[in-house]
């Protein structure tokens, strides 16, 4: 073959090396250290989002997927429609399959929610789709959901309804195996270690720009710092406030924080006494926590103080009038006394372990300040998945626990339930309550909606068992040539990292 002129030697280079180089970055591994185990890979037994599904959200699709600007967007529904208060309709993308070659159309939508409803199942996600009624398929692109009552935030919903393969699932152990329609497919499953994942050369949607992403379980905050620095990681949440400067001082990694979307508070057992309709009392707590005083010297002030209200700005239905309740101690032991206690009072705190920020820190610092007006605090250290078991599973909740709720939605609807008579978690019989939550749950007018939702955060402001406190950090760290698409949500996926 006749030689190549200079120009052109040059140039056919020049456009191998770009080849390779454009190669290198489609084959490139992502590494991210995770601080709770991955328990299961079955979308329907699991509602932990910062853990289990945000590896689930990278093997299987759901019908709406929500940004990192938090909108919603499409993902297996190219669009959906309220045709009336009680039916939704969604148009699905066509063509789209399972690599065992299963459609996944109208029909394998309608077999999930039946999976979900069947009490056979012990699905965790039941309750979140417990309104629909009948699930109609119009065409292999068309599907309506029809249900008993208004449900006007169903669509976001559906942003943690994954869709999974009928006979594969049939077969098969969803919670250790995995078979989804999403852009990775699982490698390797290892409890307590490691998820690995490797893309899909057939996914139907936009490419993923790394070619595999190990998932490292990593529970010691020591360990993620340690590991961010080494470079044996390109990211991590979850990291101490503390630690944020030393990684940026580095020359390997970034860190930073973003508002998270979870309330944390006290929450008080107001079905038995001490706390079982007394709210003086409950007021009385909420003035002796110096809210804005923890959240400056524990969270560097990156937390958000709650406005006397479980919801941040970032919910639907976020109540803009309400504001936090001032630390006065000097009115909490005057309003104690009003409550029936004079003499102070001894409670024990429960505070989880292993889930929320610095919880034990920030315990020791709510048992302190309440003992300044007499109330005199023990605490009770239990492992989070112990105390979930106990709280729900066996309804014993004891006379308060440090806690922390969101919703997926973004949604007040799903958030305020849990204050609603009947919930597992709320502990707190109101009637009057119960009856604006129906009737806001009961209509699709979001003007209507949102006054109603005025309503009932006024009326946990003003008297329901609670200490709202703030809205913590969701702290990380990345590798410099890594940038992650900062969100609160708790969701940490792959696909909203890009290499620099």
């Amino acid at each position: 073959m006749a030689s190549l002129p200079p120009l052109a030697r040059f140039s056919a280079a020049l456009l191998l090396s770009l080849a390779a180089a454009c190669g290198n970055a489609m084959a490139r591994e992502l590494t991210i250290a995770l601080p709770g185990n991955v328990n299961t890979l079955d979308p329907d037994k699991t509602n932990t989002v910062g853990t289990d599904l945000s590896v689930i959200a990278h093997l299987y699709t759901p019908l709406v997927d929500r940004g990192p600007d938090l909108k919603l967007r499409p993902g297996l529904a190219t669009r959906w429609e309220a045709v009336d208060d009680t039916t939704w309709r969604f148009t699905l993308r066509e063509g789209v399959t399972f690599p065992n070659g299963e459609k996944l159309d109208a029909e394998a939508v309608k077999w999930n929610v039946a999976r979900v409803l069947d009490p056979a199942t012990a699905a965790r996600n039941r309750p979140w789709f417990a309104n629909i009624a009948e699930v109609r398929v119009v065409s292999p692109t068309v599907v309506e959901f029809l249900t008993r009552t208004p449900y006007p935030d169903l669509p976001a919903q559906m942003g943690m309804f994954f869709l999974m393969p009928p006979k594969w699932t049939a077969d098969n152990n969803a919670n250790v195996s995995a078979l989804g329609s999403g852009p990775y497919a699982l490698e390797r499953f290892a409890s307590g270690d490691r998820v690995v994942l490797t893309a899909r050369p057939d996914y139907w949607g936009e490419k993923p720009a790394f070619e595999r992403v190990t998932f490292r379980i990593m529970p010691e905050d020591s360990a993620r710092v340690a590991a961010i620095l080494a470079g044996d990681i390109d990211f991590a949440t979850a990291l101490p406030v503390s630690e944020l400067e030393r990684v940026n001082r580095s020359s390997r990694a970034r860190a930073g924080s973003v508002p998270s979307t979870r309330v944390m508070f006290v929450k008080l057992n107001a079905a038995r006494p001490p706390f079982q309709d007394n709210a003086k009392l409950w007021r009385a707590l909420n003035l002796a926590v110096d809210k804005e005083g923890i959240n400056q010297a524990l969270m560097g002030g990156l937390g958000q103080v709650a406005a006397c209200q479980p919801l941040s700005p970032a919910y639907f239905g976020f109540n803009p009038v309400l504001k936090p309740i001032p630390y006065d101690p000097a009115a909490a032991r005057k309003l104690l006394a009003e409550a029936g206690f004079p003499r102070g009072l001894s409670m024990e705190l429960e505070v989880p372990t292993g889930r929320y920020l610095q919880a034990q820190d920030i315990s020791q610092i709510v048992a302190a300040q309440l003992s300044e007006i007499g109330v005199n605090v023990s605490i009770r250290e239990i492992e989070f998945g112990a105390w979930m078991s106990k709280f729900i599973n066996q309804r014993n909740l004891g006379d308060a626990a440090y806690f922390g709720l969101a919703w997926p939605t973004l949604d007040a609807a799903g958030l305020l339930n849990f204050w609603e008579e009947g919930n597992p978690q709320s502990f707190w019989p109101n009637a009057g309550y119960n009856r604006r939550a129906v009737a806001a749950r009961s209509t699709t007018d979001p003007a209507k909606r949102e006054a109603l939702y005025r309503e009932l955060t006024a009326q946990l402001c003003e008297a329901s068992p609670n200490i709202f406190l703030f809205f913590p950090p969701i702290t990380y760290a990345e590798r410099r040539d890594i940038q992650w698409q900062a969100r609160g949500d708790d969701w940490v996926r792959a696909f909203d990292m890009t290499p620099r």
